[in-house]
């Protein structure tokens, strides 16, 4: 089973939130969906699961396309950041009732792994949403979107105000459903630190466009953080994929992505170190303020 999108573009009033996105996701994958605020995060994953039109292009799942079909549509959870205001008609609802409802929308709903996660998170199910803290919060998605038992599984911010022991809980609730299910799993999250030995693979929009779709470990490997002065590494790093240059006086820092049989010259006095999933997004996402 694939879910794909090709050419995927979302506007609003004119705006292009979304140009032309292609990408593909297969089942039994842990990906990891980056950017920056307004990148087009939530928007992708909204179009993904077709909670909303898009504009041009298609998504769909194993040929059949999302949109309007109810076929597909079992096959497909998306758990999204909850923000709840005091006008929301959310607001007054009680958790028990909320998961009632998701329950019903989820036709593999596991009632049991549900029971089990509102045991382990402490969930309060018969307070309010509106009286819930934003941790609070997240765990009532996290709760809908593992017990949904989709195989494809789209969580937005699932960790978002958390505290270190809660996040840790999650990534271990969710490695635990995945190596017993298979299922698909996108999670989208600005805690890279912490999420980057999950994530098989990286999607990264930057601008509403896709800057890259990797396998993690890859990406990884391939990036190195680069130190001297400036005429050295320049030398050193002529002809390579270059990004995030920064002088200080006559020093220079840059991060260098190295393709199949390329390497760093020799020769030069120099500072080589390996990157963590955070250094490399701000490498290349940084960028985009200068665009």
């Amino acid at each position: 089973m694939k879910l794909i999108c090709e050419h995927l573009t979302k506007a609003y009033s004119g705006r292009e939130v979304l140009r032309d996105v292609s990408l593909t996701l297969e089942q039994g994958k842990i990906y990891g969906l980056i950017g920056r605020n307004g990148a087009g995060k939530t928007t992708l994953l909204s179009a993904l699961t077709a909670q909303i039109p898009i504009t041009a292009g298609a998504v769909t799942l194993d040929g059949a396309p999302v949109w309007e079909n109810r076929g597909a549509l079992k096959e497909l959870c998306f758990s999204r950041e909850l923000n709840i205001s005091s006008e929301s008609g959310l607001s007054s609802m009680k958790v028990r009732d909320y998961l009632h409802y998701a329950a019903i929308y989820c036709p593999r709903w596991d009632e049991v792994l549900a029971q089990r996660l509102i045991g382990e998170f402490q969930l309060p199910v018969k307070k309010r949403l509106g009286k819930l803290s934003k941790g609070m919060l997240s765990m009532v998605t996290i709760v809908v979107a593992l017990a949904s038992k989709a195989p494809f599984t789209f969580l937005d911010e699932p960790v978002a105000g958390l505290d270190v022991i809660a996040r840790e809980q999650f990534y271990r609730l969710l490695i635990e459903e995945y190596q017993a299910t298979g299922r698909t799993f996108v999670v989208s999250t600005h805690i890279l630190s912490e999420a980057a030995n999950v994530l098989e693979e990286v999607i990264i929009l930057r601008g509403g466009e896709l800057l890259t779709m990797t396998d993690t470990e890859s990406l990884l490997n391939s990036a190195r953080y680069v130190t001297g002065r400036a005429e050295d590494v320049d030398a050193a790093t002529a002809g390579l994929e270059v990004h995030h240059g920064e002088v200080m006086g006559r020093s220079k820092a840059a991060t260098v992505f190295l393709r199949e049989g390329q390497t760093i010259r020799e020769g030069y006095d120099l500072t080589v170190q390996p990157m963590s999933l955070q250094q490399v997004f701000v490498a290349l996402c940084g960028e985009e303020e200068n665009r």
